[in-house]
C-alpha cells in the first residue's frame, strides 16, 4: 500500500486538517465519479512521493456531505490544500493526471515560501 493516505470525516477535520503543523492536500472524491476513480492512482503515487511534506487525505463526499457543504465543495473531483488552518488553493472540474500532477507539485514547492 506504501502511500499513507488518510480517511476525513467531519469531524476529524479540525484536527487533521485545521491544526495540522504541515500541508494537507485533500481528495474529494465519490464512488460513482468515473474521473475522481481515474485520479485515484495518481493521487496514491503523489502520497507516497510528496508524503514527507505533507498530509494527504481523502473525503469521500456521500458520506460526508455536510462536509462538504462545509468546504463550499460543488462538484467532483476537488482537491483542497490547506496550510496553517487555512485553505490556499483549489483544483476542481476537468481535472486529468497531468493537472493534479502540477498542481501538487507547485503547491509544496511555494511551501514554505512567501508568508503573509
Amino acid at each position: 500500500m506504501g502511500a499513507d493516505i488518510g480517511e476525513l470525516t467531519r469531524d476529524t477535520i479540525p484536527t487533521d486538517v485545521l491544526e495540522a503543523d504541515r500541508p494537507v492536500i485533500i481528495d474529494v472524491w465519490g464512488p460513482q465519479c468515473v474521473p475522481c476513480i481515474a485520479l485515484s492512482p495518481t493521487f496514491e503515487r503523489l502520497a507516497g512521493e510528496f508524503g514527507d511534506r505533507a498530509r494527504f487525505m481523502k473525503l469521500e463526499a456521500p458520506k460526508n456531505r455536510m462536509a462538504c457543504v462545509d468546504l463550499k465543495v460543488m462538484g467532483l473531483p476537488a482537491f483542497l490544500r490547506y496550510e496553517g488552518g487555512a485553505e490556499v488553493s483549489r483544483l476542481t472540474g476537468d481535472v486529468d493526471d497531468a493537472a493534479l500532477v502540477q498542481w501538487v507539485k507547485e503547491a509544496l514547492a511555494n511551501e514554505g515560501g512567501d508568508e503573509e
